[in-house]
């Protein structure tokens, strides 16, 4: 039976959620930086915390995840949300996929399935209540990882080591060699002369000094 992530007050996930975005980035996603600065006090901000953590918008150690970051940025703040509902339920996505497209009563019967409670149970009641207060964040259009532009500098611009690289580079697309074998049918013969002057032949006409 697997236990899913919830808070007993969902509806201080968007206060949470709102106080982030208006708050400087703190040292750490602490209880104090909860219940004093997001304002969810005692109880509540202690599962907060917790509840943050399960979402990774904080690591291990409390400080702020990349996640976090992502979500204060306003042009990835709905895809952030988006991962870290596909992270902290990933349970729910091995069962659909679209878990997030579903309706009220089809999310709670797939909860129901996954945490083996009964369909109104507090945990599976909470658990829904808390993804759907997550999906008002979420964009699930948006890519999850955000791709980098290239960027193509002048060769006068660009840093010295890439001239090296693109140098070395060069050099090799351009460095050409050939290897050959050569299969001799040397004459039944005992005359040492004959051996001599077939290896001066090859030595005159295939190694030359300028092909090795």
């Amino acid at each position: 039976m697997t236990s899913l992530p919830y808070v007993t007050s969902p509806g201080n996930i968007q206060k949470a959620l709102l106080g982030i975005k208006a708050a400087a980035v703190p040292e750490r996603v602490s209880q104090d930086f909860v219940k004093t600065i997001l304002k969810i006090p005692g109880g509540s901000g202690d599962q907060m915390t917790a509840f943050l953590k399960k979402l990774g918008f904080a690591n291990s150690d409390g400080t702020p995840s990349e996640a976090y970051r992502k979500f204060r940025n306003p042009a990835s703040s709905g895809s952030a949300v988006a991962a870290a509902i596909r992270r902290a339920y990933a349970p729910l996505y091995v069962r659909n996929e679209y878990m997030h497209e579903l309706n009220d009563s089809e999310l709670l019967g797939l909860v129901v399935e996954e945490t083996g409670e009964a369909h109104d149970s507090n945990p599976v009641k909470l658990t829904v209540s808390c993804i759907k207060h997550l999906k008002n964040f979420a964009d699930f259009n948006m890519p999850t990882e955000a791709r980098a532009p290239t960027v193509i500098l002048p060769e006068d611009d660009a840093p010295q080591g890439n001239q090296r690289q693109r140098a070395a580079h060069s050099d090799r697309n351009f460095e050409f060699r050939l290897g050959y074998t050569i299969n001799l049918n040397l004459p039944a013969t005992s005359d040492a002369a004959v051996f001599d002057a077939i290896f001066k032949s090859l030595k005159t006409h295939l190694l030359r000094e300028d092909d090795a």
